[in-house]
């Protein structure tokens, strides 16, 4: 792209990425993680999400903690990532499914 970066390898826990209508979707029966597709990461200053989008934490690791570093973050979060979300839910929807977008499995 003429700006920003195309990352590819994410992968959704808890949820699942509907292709269809281009929304985080509830997962499958039985299915615990599901990759995303490639993401366009385009910098902007003072970016405020709309409602119609949740705030998804990247992860290193599925651990999910990590040790404390001087910032005061965890050393195994990555950043929040906007995922448009159904209309029918909110951010407090995904966040009491325990959705979160992890940089690599554990298996």
């Amino acid at each position: 792209p003429e700006d920003g970066i195309l990352i590819n390898g994410l992968w959704i826990d808890g949820a699942r990425w509907d292709r269809t209508a281009q929304v985080l979707e509830e997962s499958e029966p039985g299915v615990m993680y599901a990759p995303l597709p490639v993401i366009h990461f385009k910098p902007m200053r003072d970016y405020e999400p709309p409602a119609t989008e949740y705030e998804c934490p990247l992860y290193k690791t599925s651990v999910r903690a990590g040790v404390l570093s001087t910032t005061g973050q965890s050393t195994n979060f990555v950043l929040c990532v906007s995922l448009p979300i159904r209309p029918d839910t909110n951010g407090d929807f995904w966040i009491l499914q325990g959705v979160a977008l992890l940089c690599m499995l554990d298996d």
